[in-house]
C-alpha cells in the first residue's frame, strides 16, 4: 500500500494486537486489511467517509475492547465484504480458510435475522443460534459491528436512527448482557436511550453534571477511608468509583414511578468497585468483612454472586452500605479475573481459558445453557412464539432456588413451581400434582423467590394441565407443555377419526373429504382435526351428525320395520333409536336397552346416587343426581323431558368424583391425603388443587371411583388424617 493513511491505520492495528493478544499472525492481519481496503475502495458511509473506516473501527474494538485472537480481528476486517461487495463467501474461504469464512458468514446471517424483526425461517434461525454458540467469535464480531454503528448513528436519518436504536434496546443490549459483555451493554443502552428519549436523556445528564463535583468529592473520601482499612490487611487491590449508566438510572426512576425532575437518590448513582489482585475468590469475603466493619451494611441489599454465579459467568459480591453523612453506597467486590469476565464476558473466558481451568468449565456450562434455550423441535413453536421466548429469556433477571437436597437451580425471575419442575426433568413436570415451598403447600402458580427451597410432589397418574402454560414462563416448561398438548390432540384426533370411520362403515355411508369439510364448518368446527377431537371427547353427537349428512346427501334410507316406524311417532323414541348399542350406558325405566348419555358436570353422579335423565337435543340423555339443584328447574320448565333411569349392573366402569377438604397446613399433609386415597382400592387421582391461607389450607381433589360407596370410603379415610377439619363431596367441577 502506498497510501500513508492506510499504512498508519495498519500499523496502529498491529500495535494493538501486539499489546492485547498473547500471540498473533501479523501476516494474516495484513492480508485481511488489504482485501478489505480493496473490496470497499469505491464505497462511502452515510457520514461521507470511506466505508473501509467501519470494518477498520470494528477490528480496533475487537483488538482493544474485546480481545480474542487474530482470527476474530481478521474476520472483523472482512465482515461486510461478502454482503456489500462483489466478493463471495467462497473467495473468503479460499483465501483465508474455514474459520474466518464461517465467522463472516455467521455475522452476515445475524444481521439479516435481527433486522427482520420477525423470524421468517425458523429452521435457519435455529441453525444460526447454535452455530453462534459453537463459535463465540461470531457474536463478539457482531457486537463490535453494532457498537461502532451506534457510535456513529447521528449520521443516519432520524427515522432510521429510531429503528436501529429500538432494535438495539430490544435485542442487542439484553443479548450482550447474556453474553456477559457489560461494557458493551451499557454503551449500547445509553446511545439508544439518547436516540429514543432525548428529553429524558438530557434531564439526567444535566442533573448528573450539576452534582458531579459533590459526588466525586464524596466518592474520593469514601475510597480514601476504604483504602486505609484494606491496606492494613496487606491485600493488593484497586478501588474505583463506578458511575452508573444513564439508561439504568432512567429505568430505576420509571420503575419507582418517580418523575425525572424530582432528582435522584444517592444509592442510584453512588457506587464503588473493589478489584483484588488475587487468585483466591475467598479473599473477596475477607474484604467484605473489612467493608462491613467500616460501614454499616444494609442486610437485604447483599448479594453473593461468587458462591452462586450468574449463568453468563458473572461473579462478584454486591453490598449497599451506609457511608459518611448517612448516604448509601453500593460496593462491588471481585478478583481481577472476575472483573475481566464481568466487563468482557465471553471475551475474557476466551482470553483466560488456557491458564484457568475453572473458566473452561464455566464457558462450557454457559454454552450448554444457551444451546438448551434454542435446541428443540422448532416445528412446535411458531416464529412469533420463538421470538417472544427468546426475548423473554434475554431480559429476565435470575433467581436462585434449591431442591430439598440443596441442589441449586437458576431460574428467571417470575418463575413458578411448574417452571422448577420442568427444570428438574420433563417427566417431573408432566407428573406434577402439587408443590411445597419452604415446607408449605402452595398453588402451582405461586411466584418463587431467591432462597426458596422447592419440593415437587408427583403422581404417575397425573398429566399436564393446559392452563399451566398461562403461568409457566421458562422456555423449557412452555416447550414441554406445548409438546404434550399437541401430542394429546394428535392422539384424540386419531381416536376420533377411528370412531368416525367405524360409524360410517357400520351404516354404509360414504362421505368424501370435501363434503365432510363443509359439514364440519357448518357445525362450527375450524377444521376436520378439531372435529375428530370433538368426536373423541364425546362433544359431537355422532349419530345425529350422520343422520343430517344422510339427509342432505339424499342417501337412501334403509327399509324400516313396522316397529321402527311406530317409534318415529315420538321425539324421544327417535332419539332412542340412534342411541342403541352404545356400551356402558344407562338403563331407561321400561326398557332393557342402554342409551347414549352424558353425566352432568354440575353434580357428577356416581353409581349409588339416585339419578334421573334429561333428554337434550344434541347431547343424548344428561344424567343428574336427583338432589341436583338443576333438576328442580327442569321439572318446572321441561317436565316432559325428564325420564326415569337407573344404573346398569357392572363393576368395570369408573367415574369422576371429587372431595373438598380443609385443615391445618403442616408438613407432609398433601402426601398423607394422596396416600390415603391412592392406597384404597388403587384409586387413581386425576387432579389436585391446594391453596394455603396463613396456617390453614383448603383444596379439592378429582379422582376416579367405581360407585358412591367407593367415594364415601375415601371421604372417611381423609377425615381421619391428623389436622383435617372438614371433608365433603365436591360436586361442581
Amino acid at each position: 500500500m502506498t497510501n500513508p493513511k492506510y499504512n498508519y491505520w495498519l500499523e496502529n492495528l498491529l500495535r494493538l494486537c501486539e499489546k492485547n493478544l498473547k500471540k498473533f499472525d501479523a501476516n494474516l492481519i495484513r492480508r485481511a486489511f488489504m482485501v478489505a481496503v480493496d473490496a470497499h475502495k469505491s464505497d462511502l458511509r452515510a457520514s461521507g467517509e470511506p466505508y473501509f473506516l467501519h470494518p477498520y473501527e470494528v477490528a480496533l474494538i475487537v483488538a482493544e475492547e474485546l480481545p480474542l485472537d487474530d482470527i476474530s480481528i481478521a474476520s472483523a476486517l472482512l465482515h461486510d465484504v461478502v454482503e456489500d461487495t462483489p466478493y463471495e463467501l467462497k473467495d473468503i474461504r479460499k483465501d483465508f480458510g474455514d474459520e474466518i469464512s464461517d465467522i463472516v458468514d455467521g455475522v452476515t446471517k445475524i444481521t439479516s435475522v435481527f433486522e427482520s424483526h420477525e423470524v421468517a425461517q425458523v429452521e435457519s434461525y435455529r441453525k444460526l443460534l447454535l452455530s453462534m454458540v459453537n463459535d463465540v467469535r461470531v457474536i463478539v464480531v457482531k457486537f463490535a459491528d453494532r457498537l461502532h454503528n451506534m457510535r456513529t448513528i447521528e449520521y443516519l436519518p432520524i427515522e432510521k436512527q429510531k429503528q436501529v436504536a429500538t432494535e438495539t434496546l430490544e435485542i442487542y443490549a439484553p443479548f450482550a448482557h447474556r453474553f456477559g459483555l457489560a461494557r458493551v451493554k451499557w454503551e449500547l443502552e445509553d446511545i439508544a436511550f439518547k436516540c429514543l428519549h432525548l428529553t429524558e436523556y438530557n434531564k439526567i445528564k444535566r442533573q448528573l453534571r450539576s452534582t458531579s463535583k459533590e459526588r466525586e468529592h464524596y466518592i474520593k473520601n469514601f475510597i480514601r477511608d476504604l483504602n486505609a482499612k484494606i491496606e492494613e490487611v496487606g491485600f493488593k487491590f484497586e478501588v474505583e468509583g463506578r458511575p452508573k449508566s444513564m439508561y439504568s438510572i432512567y429505568r430505576k426512576m420509571m420503575k419507582k414511578n418517580k418523575p425525572l425532575d424530582e432528582g435522584y437518590e444517592y444509592n442510584d448513582i453512588l457506587a464503588v468497585r473493589i478489584i483484588i489482585d488475587t487468585e483466591n475468590p475467598y479473599d473477596c469475603f475477607s474484604v467484605y468483612g473489612i467493608v462491613s466493619v467500616a460501614f454499616k451494611p444494609i442486610d437485604n441489599l447483599y448479594k453473593d454472586y461468587i458462591s452462586k454465579p450468574k449463568k453468563n459467568g458473572y461473579q462478584s459480591i454486591h453490598s449497599t452500605v451506609i457511608g459518611p453523612q448517612g448516604k448509601m453506597v453500593e460496593v462491588q467486590i471481585r478478583t481481577r479475573a472476575m472483573h475481566e469476565v464481568a466487563e468482557k464476558g465471553v471475551a475474557a473466558h476466551w482470553r483466560y481459558k488456557e491458564n484457568v481451568a475453572s473458566l473452561d468449565k464455566e464457558l462450557e456450562d454457559w454454552v450448554d445453557w444457551v444451546r438448551e434455550l434454542f435446541d428443540h423441535k422448532l416445528d412446535e413453536d411458531s416464529p412469533k412464539e420463538l421470538m417472544e421466548s427468546f426475548k423473554l429469556n434475554l431480559y429476565q433477571d435470575e433467581i436462585y432456588v434449591f431442591t430439598p437436597k440443596g441442589e441449586l437451580k437458576i431460574l428467571p425471575k417470575g418463575s413458578t413451581p411448574i417452571d422448577f419442575a420442568y427444570e428438574i426433568h420433563s417427566q417431573v413436570g408432566n407428573h406434577t400434582i402439587g408443590a411445597k415451598v419452604n415446607g408449605r403447600i402452595v398453588p402451582l402458580n405461586s411466584l418463587l423467590k431467591s432462597g426458596d427451597q422447592v419440593e415437587i410432589i408427583t403422581s404417575k397418574n397425573q398429566t399436564p394441565n393446559a392452563d399451566w402454560e398461562q403461568f409457566a414462563i421458562t422456555h423449557k416448561a412452555k416447550t414441554h407443555l406445548r409438546r404434550w398438548i399437541k401430542e394429546e390432540q394428535r392422539k384424540l384426533s386419531l381416536e376420533g377419526r377411528e370412531i368416525w370411520e367405524k360409524k360410517l362403515k357400520r351404516i354404509r355411508l360414504h362421505v368424501n373429504e370435501d363434503d365432510l369439510l363443509n359439514f364440519v364448518h357448518a357445525a362450527k368446527f375450524d377444521n376436520i382435526t378439531n372435529f375428530y377431537i370433538g368426536v373423541a371427547k364425546g362433544e359431537v353427537n355422532i349419530d345425529a351428525f350422520t343422520d343430517e349428512i344422510e339427509l342432505k346427501l339424499h342417501h337412501p334410507q334403509p327399509v324400516e320395520s313396522e316397529k321402527e316406524s311406530i317409534e318415529k311417532t315420538s321425539i324421544f323414541k327417535q332419539f332412542v333409536k340412534t342411541a342403541r348399542s352404545s356400551l356402558g350406558g344407562i338403563l331407561v325405566t321400561g326398557s332393557n336397552d342402554m342409551f347414549l348419555h352424558n353425566f352432568a358436570k354440575c353434580c357428577n353422579p356416581v353409581p349409588g346416587d339416585e339419578i334421573v335423565g334429561f333428554v337434550t337435543t344434541g347431547e343424548g340423555i344428561k344424567i343428574h343426581r336427583k338432589s341436583c339443584h338443576n333438576v328442580e328447574r327442569f321439572f318446572a320448565s321441561n317436565e316432559d323431558r325428564i325420564i326415569e333411569v337407573s344404573w346398569p349392573v357392572t363393576d368395570d366402569q369408573i367415574f369422576i368424583g371429587g372431595i373438598r377438604f380443609s385443615g391445618d397446613d403442616r408438613p407432609a399433609m398433601l402426601e398423607d391425603i394422596t396416600h390415603a386415597i391412592s392406597t384404597y382400592n388403587n384409586t387413581n387421582i386425576r387432579s389436585v388443587n391446594i391453596d394455603s391461607k396463613g396456617t390453614m389450607f383448603d383444596g379439592w381433589i378429582l379422582l376416579y371411583v367405581k360407585n358412591l360407596d367407593h367415594l364415601n370410603q375415601i371421604i372417611n379415610r381423609v377425615k381421619k388424617i391428623r389436622g383435617i377439619q372438614a371433608v365433603e363431596r365436591f360436586e361442581k367441577m
